[in-house]
């Protein structure tokens, strides 16, 4: 693992995806430090303006208005984030690109409805910003460039799906600007030197399922992952003799209190091997190491708490 993950930091693009529910946005927030903390200008990339970066580190649950959607936030010293919406991301392309025509057709509704009806469409313009925000030389005017950009990418289902739309509308399309910009940005996700992808699964059976399926996925187009990290981990708190005496302590046990507490402890226990038993065939079933993040026992995931999962994502570097 250590000829591995250095090679995913050294990545200018990489996205981060595993089965809904597993801590994706966590994870790729904590990469995010980790980056930063490297000297590395980053970007941390939520689709469908989400926006749960910049919440986890404001000190209200307050999102950002709307129209804020596509601002470059700085975070942290060199850590930055952005949530991408496809309309707005259809509208910076037009004016990018086609000058008064392009915003005059980005701020038409009808028009605006017939883009966002089109299937995939909507994927394209966010894989595309995602592209633009990976370029040495932006077309945004005035944006300075990022050394890693870091994609908290939807669920792995619609994650691969995602990735393979630019090559969909190239070929479907074959010529014009469409077709062009598709097989570029296709063209810069197959590229093993600028591209990574990450694989977050929690150590039950559905996810490591989807995580293999996944690995098999991105396999079938040319694809490999860089890197699989196993969140939410319980803690190994009790050895043989200590179990032993919390189940003869239970039977003991006289008051309400004291029962729940103990069945809590064995509860978290039996918790943690099962997921032994899965991270084990997570490892076996993909032939390579993995990372590691504790279960974080929070009400809220804040700066403080991401700034540990970073500590120690940096301790298995």
């Amino acid at each position: 693992m250590l000829r591995l993950v250095p090679a995913l930091l050294d990545k200018r693009l990489i996205f981060v995806t595993g089965k809904g529910g597993v801590g994706k946005s966590t994870v790729a927030t904590a990469l995010g430090l980790v980056s930063a903390r490297r000297g590395l200008r980053t970007i941390v990339v939520e689709l469908a303006r989400q926006e749960r970066v910049k919440r986890a580190f404001e000190s209200s649950s307050q999102a950002a208005p709307m129209d804020e959607a596509l601002e470059e936030v700085e975070l942290a010293p060199g850590l930055f984030t952005i949530s991408i919406d496809p309309q707005q991301a259809m509208e910076e392309y037009l004016r990018v690109k086609t000058g008064p025509l392009g915003q005059a057709l980005g701020s038409s509704k009808l028009f605006g409805a017939f883009a966002m009806a089109t299937p995939g469409m909507r994927e394209l313009l966010s894989i595309g910003k995602v592209w633009e925000l990976a370029q040495l030389q932006r077309r945004t005017r005035g944006a300075a460039p990022y050394d890693s950009v870091i994609v908290d990418a939807p669920a792995s289902g619609h994650g691969v799906g995602i990735l393979r739309t630019p090559r969909t509308f190239a070929e479907i399309a074959r010529v014009g600007p469409i077709a062009h910009q598709g097989r570029t940005i296709a063209t810069t996700i197959a590229d093993r030197t600028f591209t990574g992808f990450v694989a977050v699964a929690t150590a039950e059976e559905m996810p490591v399922n989807e995580t293999l399926a996944l690995r098999d996925a991105l396999a079938g187009d040319q694809l490999e992952l860089d890197a699989v990290i196993v969140n939410a981990r319980y803690p190994e708190r009790f050895g043989p003799a200590e179990l032993t005496g919390l189940r003869d302590a239970l039977m003991r046990a006289q008051t309400p209190v004291g029962r729940a507490a103990l069945r809590a402890a064995l509860s978290e226990h039996a918790r943690m091997t099962v997921q032994l038993e899965q991270q084990a065939r997570l490892c076996e079933g993909l032939g390579t190491a993995l990372l590691e993040l504790p279960f974080v026992f929070s009400d809220r995931l804040a700066r403080p708490e991401l700034e540990l999962l970073a500590d120690r994502l940096e301790e298995q570097l």
